[in-house]
């Protein structure tokens, strides 16, 4: 009888029953006679009752093949147009009931060891897996369609491709979540879109409507997106502590929509929670945005303004008054940060333990003695193409912040063996040094860093005229050191 009902219900040439994406509009299938006596069997009235409940978020290209063949007429409603798109199916039937495909023997269905697993082992599984890849998964069987939408397996969404319509893919997704909880889903904690090109405001406010529990969002390289959707975002999850808006040119600020700022309290502050900012590329970002986001993020412990080339000493200083507590900065390719930044800076003394200011070259030994003077618990510093910085600079640094762990002082000519041997005798704990471009270093400045810094895992020598001889004694010195170098007749 099994076989029978898979004939009359294979007879119209239709698989596996899909709508299309678009969930607002419920298409309504009348049954054929056929079906109405299918339906008798347990299976089927199993598959009648779940085709009203659609299983959302198939993130796929159309597979142009089927279209030509006709197949794909009655499973799609999306137009050929070689984008990845959204699309929402229904779930698996318990059983194959194409007339064109046979079912598997036992032999093969005992080959299927996957099917062994329990269920918690199975969710395990898919909880390695991306987004698009799960939702794939949820159309393998019945079973696998229920372990896929465990909300275990929802707490991050993450989707990547220039070419996906991400603001609709958020939008089914975040519908399917808010099944149980209408409107709100609780669940998920984090969204990451990087380099989702075509993500727009309107995925951001779907983001911002239906996930109040949200804690990190990341839509570094979607550049569509503007301040009003992120101050949306910031004011609508109160529990957001990890942005990264990196390379969104549109961004200038961060901020409370007016909205939010009238009802809230003087007692509240007004503040926003966020802990980690990446602000890389942001290159319209001044630094009256820069005093506006200090003034709402005051408990901000990381933050990085990578080429924001508009930021000046000026913005520095706004940033120290309200936010204290920043353990990691980076103002990189900052070219208007010059020593007087640097005294800002060294107002959190000894929270500070990470600190990148390459390439800003109005920077000298002065900005780096404000720095060695006060933030003595220093871990990290890239100073690469500072070209004011000497040895007297790397002096200062090494005799005041000895717990130095990595140190990139590349492309400074003024740097010589004598700033090397004061490194060497003070900063044991080094691990990583680059010295690349370094035209001053010469071969007896590395071996006495090799003599007394033995937990050196990376050297960069590159561009440097050091002879293989110093290069062979480093290494027997520091025998888990990667060298990176440009003599050939090192190997």
């Amino acid at each position: 009888m099994g076989a029978n009902n898979g004939k009359q219900y294979g007879s119209d040439g239709k698989g596996s029953s899909s709508i299309s994406s678009d969930v607002s509009s419920s298409t309504d299938h009348t049954p054929t006679k056929t079906q109405k006596n299918a339906a008798t069997s347990e299976d089927s009235d199993l598959s009648m009752r779940t085709l009203s409940t659609p299983s959302p978020a198939l993130i796929c290209t159309p597979n142009l093949h089927n279209l030509q063949n006709g197949r794909g007429s009655s499973t799609s409603s999306s137009s050929v147009t070689g984008e990845t798109i959204a699309m929402v199916h229904s779930p698996p039937p318990t059983c194959l009931t194409h007339p064109l495909i046979r079912s598997a023997s036992r032999h093969q269905k005992e080959q299927a060891n996957i099917d062994r697993l329990p269920d918690h082992s199975v969710i395990q599984i898919f909880s390695f897996l991306p987004t698009n890849q799960l939702c794939r998964c949820a159309r393998v069987c019945r079973r696998w369609y229920n372990l896929a939408w465990d909300p275990r397996l929802w707490r991050t969404i993450r989707l990547t491709g220039e070419t996906i319509n991400v603001d609709r893919a958020l939008k089914v997704l975040t519908r399917r979540l808010c099944q149980d909880t209408p409107n709100v889903c609780l669940m998920l904690e984090t969204v990451i879109v990087s380099g989702c090109r075509r993500l727009t405001d309107r995925g951001l406010y779907t983001i911002a409507q239906c996930c109040p529990e949200l804690r990190q969002l990341e839509v570094s390289g979607c550049y569509n997106i503007s301040n009003e959707a992120v101050f949306d975002v910031v004011s609508l999850c109160p529990n957001l502590e990890h942005l990264d808006v990196s390379g969104c040119s549109k961004v200038t600020c961060i901020s409370l929509t007016r909205e939010v700022s009238i009802k809230l309290s003087p007692l509240h502050g007004k503040q926003i929670s966020i802990r980690y900012l990446d602000m890389t590329d942001c290159f319209v970002l001044e630094d009256e945005g820069l005093h506006t986001i200090a003034a709402h993020c005051t408990q901000l412990t990381h933050l990085y303004l990578r080429r924001c080339i508009r930021i000046t000493d000026e913005g520095l200083r706004y940033l120290m008054i309200y936010c204290t507590s920043i353990r990691e900065l980076s103002v990189s390719d900052c070219r208007f940060v010059s020593d007087f930044g640097m005294r800002e800076i060294a107002k959190l003394e000894l929270r500070l333990r990470y600190l990148s200011i390459a390439h800003c070259a109005r920077i000298t030994d002065v900005g780096i003695r404000y720095i060695a003077k006060y933030c003595s618990k220093l871990r990290y510093l890239n100073a690469r193409g500072c070209e004011g910085i000497t040895d007297h600079g790397v002096e200062y640094l090494a005799k005041n912040c000895t717990k130095l762990k990595s140190l990139d002082i590349g492309k400074c000519p003024l740097v010589s063996d004598i700033g090397l041997e004061f490194l060497a005798l003070n900063c044991f704990n080094l691990k990583r040094l680059s010295l690349k471009s370094c035209e001053s270093i010469t071969g007896q400045g590395l071996q006495i860093v090799a003599a007394n810094c033995f937990d050196l895992q990376m050297l960069s020598v590159q561009d440097c005229e050091i002879s293989v001889e110093a290069l062979r004694f480093v290494k027997r010195h520091c025998k888990r050191c990667i060298i990176e170098h440009t003599n050939p007749a090192f190997f």
